[in-house]
């Protein structure tokens, strides 16, 4: 992927510094460092939201935390993934604006915060063991790099392409929330069994995947940087983070009703369908009668 020399985002915040003390309180119970990596990566294999496992825990919700950004700071120059993170957030600033604009609407972009271990956001205290995630709530991207050798070590989705389908991943969680579908899926979870909540987080997931190849069509077209097998490593990325493929890693089983992502095939179908076209109305997974 010829990346280099493109715009860098200025939405990119370096937190990397912050320290949580080692660990969160939720009700009356505290987690250590072990116990918090424990349960987020038994969480993250799963399919379940960690919120939701430290609320079971506590009885309770988990305590959320105010965003602190009194020491970010831009990520240094000389820093290449964060450089990379930096070229590829811009990217997604472009497409969506220009996507936003033409249907005369305007695009705020997300801001993406990079940070070590664990970091406070508006949706409460977020481990990099969650993987990479989107915040609704401040309207953030939060990562750990140290995600991308987990991706490449033991997911086996090495490569750029890979790496930046991640991010573009969760953009599309952003997407989401400007159009308002993600206070509509928060009512419509609220009414909902655990198997049909699953069932809607499927969807909502599947849109995201198809969002990201949305993005990686028009850009495509503006920089013609992915290259050769760039797109198939993306698709290869896709396959090893499906519901199904995750579950039989872990368990060597596979438990449908509680899938949240879906299966490694849906979600490079729809990375597919984005890519395809280019068009954002390709990609209503709620309006579609099969996944």
């Amino acid at each position: 992927m010829r990346w280099e020399g493109n715009r860098e985002s200025d939405n990119v915040e370096d937190r990397r510094g912050e320290s949580d003390g080692g660990g969160f309180r939720f009700g009356g119970i505290h987690l250590g460092v072990g116990g918090i990596i424990l349960v987020l990566i038994g969480s993250w294999l799963f399919g379940i939201n960690p919120m939701t496992v430290f609320g079971l825990l506590s009885g309770g919700g988990a305590q959320t935390s105010d965003v602190d950004t009194q020491t970010a700071q831009a990520p240094p120059a000389n820093d290449q993934l964060a450089t990379f993170v930096s070229t590829i957030l811009a990217s997604t600033e472009d497409v969506w604006g220009a996507i936003f604009a033409a249907s005369g609407r305007t695009y705020e972009p997300p801001h993406l915060d990079l940070f070590t271990d664990s970091i406070a956001t508006g949706c409460g205290g977020g481990q990099a063991a969650m993987g990479p995630f989107y915040c609704p709530e401040d309207r953030r991207v939060y990562i750990d790099l140290g995600f991308y050798r987990t991706l490449h070590d033991q997911l086996g989705s090495p490569g750029d392409s890979a790496q930046a389908y991640v991010i573009a991943h969760e953009v599309g969680h952003h997407v989401q929330n400007l159009l308002g579908l993600s206070a509509k899926v928060d009512a419509l979870e609220a009414r909902e069994s655990k198997v049909q909540a699953n069932a809607t987080s499927v969807r909502v997931e599947l849109q995201a995947d198809c969002y990201a190849g949305v993005w990686a069509f028009h850009s495509q077209q503006q920089k013609h940087w992915f290259e050769d097998n760039d797109i198939d490593l993306v698709l290869h990325a896709a396959s090893h983070i499906g519901d199904d493929a995750l579950q039989k890693m872990a368990q060597g089983r596979v438990m449908p009703e509680s899938f949240t992502h879906g299966t490694s095939e849906q979600r490079v179908n729809w990375f597919k369908r984005g890519y395809r076209t280019g068009r954002v109305a390709d990609c209503d997974t709620f309006g579609a009668a099969a996944l």
